[in-house]
Formats: C-alpha cells, sequence, structure tokens
C-alpha cells in the first residue's frame, strides 16, 4: 500500500506493516527516516546489508531472518540500493518474517518497477516515496528547527535556504551548525552569512583545528594559505572559543564515564566528520591550558573592539601560533 512520506515523518511507528520501501531521490528524506527508525528502537538490534551482498549469498540472509534467538525476538533490517533484483527473494521469506521489519532503500524508481508495483499494491507491504524538496518543504523545515530562535528575519530564512540549494541533506547539515554556532538562540545576519560561507568557514576551520592539534608544519602553511577577512575576526574568536569550551566540557564528563561515551552524548552534538580530529585535541589540552587560551581570546576581543586602527589579522594569527605552541607544551 502507499504511504504518504509526511506522514511517516510525523510518526514513522504509524506504518503497522513489516516490509516497508522508502524510494526516491531525496538523499536528505531518506537519511533522516534512517535516523528515526534507528532512534525509535534502541532496544532491538539493527542489521544492515547492501542488495548486492544478499543477491550474491541469499543463503546468509535467510539464515539471519531465521535466527531468532530467545533474547533477541526482534530484529530490525536495512536493505540498502534496493531494485527489482531483491524482490524474488522477499518473495520467498516473506511468510517467515516474525516479529521482524525490513526496510529498504531505493533510488527513484519508475511505475514500472516490479519492486515498486509489490510494495505499493499488496496489503501487507508500505511504499513510501521519497520525491526531492521545494521552496516551501524547505521553508518549512527551518522555521520548525529554528522556531525558538530569535532573528530568524525573511532575510535569514532565504540566507538558509539560498545556501542548501533544495538540499534537504545540506540544510540538515547546515542547520546543525546553526544550532551549535548559536547557543543563545539569537541568530545575527552577518554571523550567519559568515557561518554557512562554506569556502571561508570551511578554511578557517582547517587551520583552527591544526593549531589545536599543535600540528606547526601545517599551521604555519595554511596561516599563509587561508583568507582571514578582518571584519569577521570576532567570528573566528568565537568559533575558537566554542572548540575550548567544547574540549573542557568533555574533560569535565571522563571525570564520570570514558571518552567515546563523553563525546557521544554531549550536548550541542560534535559533527561527525569532526569527531577524530576532537578526540586528538582532548589528548593534547587539560583544563589550564584551555583557561589560558580563552583569557587570551578575551583580551583579544576587547583590543580589536576597543583600538579601530589595530591589525586585527596579526592579532589572531599570532592567537593561533600561540595555541599551537601550548598544545605541545607539557
Amino acid at each position: 500500500m502507499i504511504f504518504k512520506s509526511y506522514l511517516a515523518e510525523q510518526n514513522i511507528n504509524s506504518i503497522a506493516t513489516d516490509l516497508i520501501l522508502f524510494f526516491g531521490e531525496n538523499i536528505g528524506l531518506k537519511n533522516e527516516f534512517k535516523k528515526k527508525i534507528k532512534s525509535n528502537n534502541k532496544n532491538i538490534k539493527t542489521i544492515t546489508f547492501f542488495q548486492e551482498e544478499i543477491v550474491k549469498d541469499e543463503n546468509k540472509f535467510f539464515r539471519e531472518i531465521l535466527n531468532v534467538s530467545l533474547f533477541e525476538k526482534e530484529k530490525i533490517y536495512i536493505i540498502e540500493q534496493a531494485n527489482d533484483k531483491i524482490l524474488e527473494i522477499l518473495e520467498k521469506i516473506k511468510s517467515d518474517i516474525d516479529n521482524q521489519k525490513i526496510y529498504l532503500f531505493a533510488d527513484l524508481l519508475d511505475k514500472k518497477s516490479k519492486l515498486r508495483n509489490f510494495f505499493e499494491k499488496s496489503k501487507n507491504t508500505s511504499a513510501i516515496a521519497c520525491y526531492a524538496d521545494n521552496e516551501i518543504t524547505i521553508k518549512k523545515i527551518i522555521l520548525n528547527k529554528l522556531i525558538k530562535f530569535k532573528g530568524l528575519s525573511p532575510q535569514n530564512v532565504n540566507i538558509i535556504m539560498e545556501n542548501c540549494n533544495l538540499d534537504r541533506d545540506k540544510l540538515n547539515n547546515e542547520l546543525e551548525k546553526i544550532l551549535t554556532f548559536f547557543t543563545n538562540e539569537k541568530i545575527e545576519s552577518d554571523k550567519l552569512e559568515a557561518l554557512l560561507n562554506a569556502k571561508i568557514n570551511d578554511n578557517f576551520n582547517l587551520l583552527k583545528d591544526e593549531a589545536i592539534n599543535g600540528n606547526k608544519n601545517k599551521t604555519n602553511n595554511l596561516l599563509s594559505d587561508t583568507i582571514i577577512e578582518p571584519e569577521k575576526n570576532i567570528l573566528y574568536l568565537n568559533i575558537i572559543n566554542q572548540r575550548f569550551n567544547k574540549i573542557s566540557d568533555v574533560l569535565r564528563m571522563v571525570q564520570t564515564t570514558n571518552l567515546e561515551n563523553a563525546i557521544n552524548i554531549i550536548k550541542p552534538p560534535i559533527f561527525w566528520k569532526d569527531k577524530a580530529s576532537f578526540v586528538e585535541q582532548t589528548k593534547k589540552w587539560d583544563t589550564k591550558k584551555i583557561k589560558n587560551i580563552l583569557n587570551k581570546t578575551y583580551s583579544i576581543e576587547i583590543e580589536i573592539k576597543s583600538n579601530s586602527v589595530i591589525n586585527k589579522n596579526v592579532l589572531l594569527k599570532k592567537l593561533l601560533v600561540d595555541i599551537c605552541v601550548l598544545a605541545n607544551a607539557s
């Protein structure tokens, strides 16, 4: 049967069937469904297969489906990159599914697709089309996600929309940046533009990370190559402060839990692509060294705001050098 995507977004558990197909070009929406499936079933074992490995060895898949133990009466399966080739295998196994759910994720399937037809027309299956977002759906996501934020003007909404180009995956990435950066839940247009300027932001973040990691050669090279805009120096200081405050928070948490768990549960969360670098940084810094740097960033911010003729770039670059040196200090 056909199930509307917006209803699944509201409550994915309302889909009662055991076989569920998500298909379409909206990668971001499909990724959101995968997260919801895992989040809503934390106590149930979730196993991911790619269709190719099932087709190559369908007996392995059958054994997994039929192997229901006393301790694992329920299981969830996610099948990636599904197409018509998987249909025959599903038809063999569908009568043996007991207290288990199988979620399939496919690219755009045309109306002639056997897999799509099977899921749309069978009473015991569900098909959810994940079509591309438009301006209305993207705007709705932004407004819902940032509902508590002040300064969410039409201009700022447009800045976010233009930056993601109707790509929900990129939109979620940018919204995560906003939630992490504007911790006071107040959006300022100039800071928002700088934050979402991918090239400048990514380049500065790379420089910042190498300095905090204490990598002298890379920091030196990036200081020459990175464009540092004088009018954005306060933003750069905020980015540095946020990273050190986050490291400080994790260092406090590891007194009662391990490092991996502390990083996983900290709020706002660490971006997945930053985790490896963040782990290395926590090993380089302690609370005393962090306090030293935070005092320096505070002094530099005061100096920048009170002295209009001072060379702001020189101050910021010296700070990054000091950070790199201190990272390696015992």
